[in-house]
């Protein structure tokens, strides 16, 4: 059995007010996070988005200008990237947090060409910084770092969004030309850290895993969380306490016999370079969805958990974005000897002991959510928003390139009618829009009211199963 607990009464006084307000549709709600809030997946990068810091203009064919290049981002706990835009008509907020995800989980995943993005990316600027090898092989007489990055943003722009972007620079646009004429499909890049699976769970006096970290890093350092069970440590097959991991290593939580129902959970760390042509998406509000052009060695890291009983439903818990379903699938397994029942969204579901399942939750683009699961001796809270396709074309903004954003950007827009919620390609809306100088109050009420404003509330309900169900 497991239920979704709202954080604090004053989140249910807010789901109070606006159901009032909200004439149909379902309502997310999401108040301040938890300090140990993270967003769903099994981990690799984190960074924050800067301002567009390379860049030129660039002309859309039958709409006007833009500034286009290279933004700059930072990593944490440590590194920097560079990226460069796909998704044209979507806002790039600064100051928001983005996580590195497969090409599944972002507007690549039904992109055909999306493998000749990668080829631009790992054949132009940044990678290829001898520009005037990159301006003789291509027919230039020059290329600057800005012309450059211009150039190549357009090409990208040509498979990303389907449109036909040309930079105002006369020798930039041979590079364009090249790079759209040449490029051929490369295969997606790995992660650059992950974990399969994330949440297990299992009997005390057992090994719970194993756990396989996936990485592009030579080792990764492994250790549990503060705050685990006396006597729980981690172990490989052999029950030799890991301290590191190479790629492919496995881990066990290896819990005592006796040991009190309860839950740890582990913390992998890998000092690497993220490869060319990961995605990164928004965790928190619509922006601008982003590609790897450039980095420095960065920290990235993952965590895992496991939860353990003496008897009854033993549930984990995992939650994937699906852009193909366009939802996000809670798988559920029960390692337990009772039946685990829940209730998810008006439908019941059971998991008889040993058994696993996935459930899809539907939900609408650009729609937030953030939502807390707890059972017995685990709680696990997901949130992010479904930011699955490019944006819809819209009008562009000033000519005049800079990293300012129209008012448009400021704040978010709700909707009040319905289950769909977030920002959306529009006036102002678009890549060179790249900052946001709103204040720090400004931001967290436009916030508030992309997820206030329609989505989905997940009521899943502590449930008694019934003897013999």
């Amino acid at each position: 059995m497991f239920s979704v607990r709202r954080r604090g009464a004053a989140r249910l006084a807010a789901a109070t007010v606006v159901s009032g307000l909200v004439a149909a549709g379902a309502i997310a709600i999401a108040g301040p996070a938890s300090a140990d809030d993270s967003p769903e997946g099994t981990g690799g990068a984190t960074a924050t988005l800067g301002k567009l810091t390379v860049f030129d203009t660039v002309k859309i064919k039958g709409q006007g200008k833009v500034p286009a290049g290279l933004f700059e981002m930072q990593v944490t706990p440590g590194g920097s990237i560079q990226t460069y835009c796909i998704d044209l008509y979507t806002g790039a907020k600064t100051g928001q947090e983005y996580k590195e995800v497969g090409w599944d989980q972002s507007s690549l995943h039904n992109n055909e060409d999306a493998g000749k993005i990668r080829w631009i990316l790992q054949n132009s600027y940044p990678q290829v910084n001898d520009l005037a090898a990159l301006a003789k092989k291509v027919g230039a007489k020059n290329l600057t770092e800005k012309t450059a990055a211009a150039a190549t943003q357009a090409a990208i722009w040509h498979f990303s969004d389907d449109v036909e972007a040309e930079p105002v620079d006369e020798n930039a646009k041979k590079l364009t030309a090249y790079l759209e004429k040449e490029a051929v499909n490369l295969e997606e890049p790995k992660a650059s850290l992950s974990l399969s699976p994330s949440s297990l769970a299992g009997k005390s006096g057992e090994r719970l895993g194993p756990v396989t970290v996936n990485t592009n890093a030579a080792s990764a350092s492994v250790s549990l969380t503060p705050g685990a069970p006396e006597g729980v440590k981690l172990v490989d097959k052999d029950g030799k306490v890991v301290t590191n991991v190479a790629n492919g290593g496995q881990v066990y939580f290896d819990v005592p016999a006796g040991a009190a129902d309860g839950a740890a959970e582990l913390t992998v760390q890998a000092d690497t370079t993220v490869p060319i042509g990961r995605a990164f998406v928004s965790t928190k509000v619509k922006s601008q969805t982003l590609i790897l052009a450039g980095t420095s060695k960065s920290t990235v890291n993952a965590k895992a958990s496991a939860s353990w009983a003496k008897k009854g439903a033993i549930p984990a818990v995992t939650a994937e974005k699906n852009c193909a379903k366009g939802g996000l699938d809670i798988t559920a397994s029960n390692e337990g000897d009772e039946d685990f029942t829940f209730e998810l969204k008006g439908q019941k579901v059971t998991i008889p002991g040993g058994a696993s399942k996935t459930v899809t939750i539907p939900l609408a683009e650009d729609e937030a959510y953030d939502f807390t699961i707890t059972g017995p001796n685990f709680e696990k809270t997901f949130k992010g928003v479904l930011d699955c396709k490019t944006a819809t074309p819209g009008p562009l903004p000033s000519e005049t390139p800079t990293t300012e954003p129209s008012p448009s950007t400021t704040a978010p827009a709700a909707t009040t009618g319905g289950s769909s919620t977030g920002t959306t390609g529009g006036s102002g809306d678009l890549a060179e829009t790249g900052s946001s100088n709103a204040t720090p109050m400004i931001a967290g009420i436009a916030a508030v009211l992309v997820v206030l404003g329609g989505g989905a509330v997940f009521f899943l309900r502590k449930k008694k199963t019934a003897a013999g169900q």
